[in-house]
Order: C-alpha cells, then sequence, then structure tokens
C-alpha cells in the first residue's frame, strides 16, 4: 500500500507532473458533461471523493463528498455547475458538469481523499468546450481566449485553421506584423490583439465567406505542435437568390448589403467557372455621394444605391449559355468578397409562360416582363390574318347589300 501511495505522489503532489488523461471529452458551450469514475475495494476504504481541476500545476478541488460514518451511504454534493455522488455498493463516482463554457476546458480528475491529505486520481480526462458561431457572409466574429498564468503573457499566441488530427494552419500571430506569413486569403480581414495585463487574446475576423468555416483555435506555439487555448467550431452560410427566365427575356436581380459598411465599396456583378473562380462582367467604380452610377458592359448593367444598400443587376437578351451562378461582389481587388450567389436558368421561349425568380422563400419578378421578340412576331401574324378575314367579310356583305339593292330596284321598273 505504500509503495503504490509513493508512486502515485508526483500526480498529485504541487509542481510536480501530472498524469496524462485517460481520455479527452469535446463539448459545445452550454451542454452538459457527464462522466463516472469506477474505483476499486482499495479505494473503498476511503469514502471521501472530489471533482479536481488541474491549475498551474496544482489539483484545485471543485466539489467534494461529506464524510460518511454509517454504511451503506450514497454520497452527494454540489458546489455551482458541478455535482458528485458516491455510489459505494457499485463502487462508482459520478460527475455532472452543467451549462459548460470555453474556460471550462482544461484537465480534470476524480479523487479520493487519502490517509496523507492528499488527493489521489481515479481517473483524469482533458476536456475541450468548444465555441459553436452560426454567421451569415459579410458577418463579422470577434472571440475571446483567456489563457493560464503559468503561461509567459509576452510569449508568441496564434489563431490558425485545423487542417486534420496533428496540423493547424497558422492564419495570424500576435508578434508578426508582416501579413508575408499569414493566409492570403484573409488577408487584412483577420486581426489579433493580446492584452497580457488581462491575459486575453482578442481574435476578430471580418467579411466572413462560406470558405472560412471550419475549426480554428487560440493556440501557443510549441513547434512543431500547438498547445490549444480555445477551440472555435465555425459555420458561415451563403446568402441565395434562384431565377429562371426565357431566351431573349430580360432579368432583373437585387442584392442588398449594409450601406453604413460597404455603400463606399465598389461592388460587382461575377459568372461563377468550374474552378469556382468568378469572372466579373460588370462593376461599378466609386461615385460621388449620393450619385447612382450605371456602368454598362455588353448586355448587362450594374446600378448601386448606396443610401438603400442594394445593388441592382439587368442582364438583356437572355441566352441559354447564360445559365450558370453568379455573384453579387465586393470589388475589393484582387479579392472578391461574396454578398449574395444567384442562380440563373435560361430555358428556351414557349408562349405564354412569363419570366418568373424566387429567393429564398419569397416570390420575386423581374423588372422587365415585355413579351419576347419572337412572341411578338406571333401575335402581330395572327392579329394580321384575323383582321383580313374581318375586312374581307365586311367586303362581301357589302357587296351583297349592294346587290340586293340592285336587283329591288330593277324589279320595281
Amino acid at each position: 500500500m505504500e509503495l503504490r501511495v509513493l508512486l502515485l505522489l508526483p500526480l498529485c503532489f504541487p509542481g510536480l507532473q501530472a498524469q496524462a488523461p485517460d481520455a479527452e471529452e469535446s463539448r459545445p458551450e452550454g451542454s452538459t458533461l457527464y462522466i463516472q469514475c469506477p474505483y476499486t475495494a482499495y479505494t473503498y476504504d476511503w469514502p471521501q471523493k472530489a471533482w479536481c481541476r488541474l491549475r498551474d500545476g496544482r489539483w484545485d478541488p471543485l466539489v467534494e463528498t461529506t464524510y460518511q460514518t454509517q454504511y451503506p451511504y450514497t454520497s452527494w454534493a454540489r458546489k455551482g455547475r458541478v455535482s458528485i455522488e458516491d455510489d459505494p455498493m457499485n463502487m462508482t463516482v459520478s460527475i455532472t458538469m452543467t451549462n459548460l463554457q470555453a474556460e471550462d476546458s482544461g484537465t480534470y480528475s476524480c479523487a479520493y481523499y487519502s490517509y496523507n491529505q492528499w488527493y489521489l486520481p481515479l481517473k483524469t480526462i482533458s476536456l475541450n468546450v468548444f465555441k459553436e458561431l452560426h454567421k451569415n457572409e459579410l458577418d463579422s466574429l470577434s472571440v475571446q481566449c483567456k489563457y493560464s498564468a503559468m503561461v509567459r503573457s509576452t510569449g508568441e499566441k496564434v489563431w490558425c485553421r485545423r487542417q486534420g488530427q496533428d496540423k493547424c494552419k497558422v492564419i495570424m500571430r500576435n508578434n508578426y506584423p508582416s501579413t508575408r506569413r499569414n493566409s492570403r486569403a484573409l488577408e487584412g480581414r483577420v486581426s489579433i490583439q493580446d492584452d497580457t495585463q488581462k491575459r486575453t487574446v482578442t481574435i476578430t475576423m471580418k467579411k466572413l465567406q462560406a470558405q472560412d468555416t471550419g475549426v480554428y483555435w487560440c493556440a501557443f506555439p510549441s513547434y512543431p505542435r500547438f498547445i490549444r487555448i480555445m477551440e472555435v467550431k465555425l459555420s458561415v452560410s451563403k446568402r441565395t437568390q434562384q431565377y429562371t427566365a426565357e431566351e431573349s427575356g430580360n432579368v432583373s436581380v437585387q442584392c442588398r448589403y449594409s450601406a453604413p459598411d460597404y455603400g463606399a465599396v465598389s461592388k460587382a456583378w461575377c459568372k461563377e467557372g468550374a474552378s469556382k473562380e468568378c469572372t466579373v462582367l460588370v462593376n461599378t467604380d466609386l461615385k460621388p455621394s449620393g450619385y447612382l452610377g450605371t456602368p454598362q458592359q455588353g448586355r448587362v448593367t450594374i446600378q448601386d444605391d448606396t443610401q438603400q444598400g442594394t445593388v441592382t443587376i439587368t442582364m438583356q437578351q437572355l441566352q441559354a449559355q447564360d445559365s450558370g451562378v453568379y455573384w453579387c461582389a465586393l470589388n475589393e481587388r484582387p479579392h472578391l468578397l461574396r454578398i449574395t450567389e444567384v442562380t440563373l436558368s435560361v430555358s428556351e421561349v414557349s408562349a405564354g409562360t412569363a419570366l418568373s425568380g424566387t429567393a429564398g422563400t419569397s416570390q420575386s419578378t423581374p423588372s422587365d416582363n415585355t413579351p419576347a421578340p419572337r412572341l411578338q412576331i406571333i401575335l402581330r401574324l395572327v392579329i394580321g390574318i384575323v383582321t383580313s378575314k374581318i375586312l374581307a367579310i365586311v367586303i362581301l356583305v357589302f357587296l351583297i347589300g349592294r346587290r340586293k339593292r340592285n336587283s329591288t330596284v330593277k324589279a320595281s321598273r
């Protein structure tokens, strides 16, 4: 028994290295952690149990059971969001942590109170509580990552994107201002600020795009690996519209944006290719305040109402090859940042079918509902034929009536 205690001393004694976790538990913020820690008959002799957290190299009891002298007993205790229950009949300690927060991430252990007044671990886990963020394109996010007092406050911190189990691609560093070593796709949209007094790293990402969806870490570099401070699971959704139109017809698309944020930014209308690159068809340049510019490129015009935050694109004399995926986008050269994704389907003309469009679940009608030229020709031919027939009937009736009048006159003579 004394040998067992001596072997466990380094796991609990302050300042010495703790035992490697038996498992890692990952939970989203706001959820509940429930784990069970079985123990042996030897531990049964030490009835007081605890749930401890490793802080700055020391085990800190968060909640403890009370000492029970009567048998059989079931001891239960609660402190804040944490509860513990010891069931000696089944030799199991159960732990429940509710409303988990990112700052709850860390190393924990079920433990029992030994005769030498130390807590000895039964089961050790690494708990990762991650933030789940759901955003739309062009939204912004800001997250704060608090780090331990054990970490040198002036040390390097990074914001990186997870790639597989072992890799994390650095996007931004707190002590490297040049963007040459940062992700080009996020250039100018990400910032990192380290408050060494409050021991908090603040990450800001602006003008989010769907391709920014992924798992990110605030972390300390410990090359070739990274030590996680906090994990963020980010999901970015696209705004979409769908339109159908007929050949030789017109279609008008409206895309809304935040006028205070992006009114002064050039806009573009581009078509997505097979490689997902978007080729600009027409774009606006900055105009004097309050002026509505209407640049035109071929059959496409674009108009930007910077006061209302609406960009309007009109495509005329549509052709079948115009079908495809388009973007309303912020034209921040050399990057295009999508405002709305528009899917256009152009079909062969059919009489009596009008242009129609949908944007999400709402009904949208293009501004020009003039019949197609082919339909106009058919209508003119029909009208011409009907008119000629009516004219022929009128002439025939007139001639028959005149003939009858002539016959009547001759008869009366």
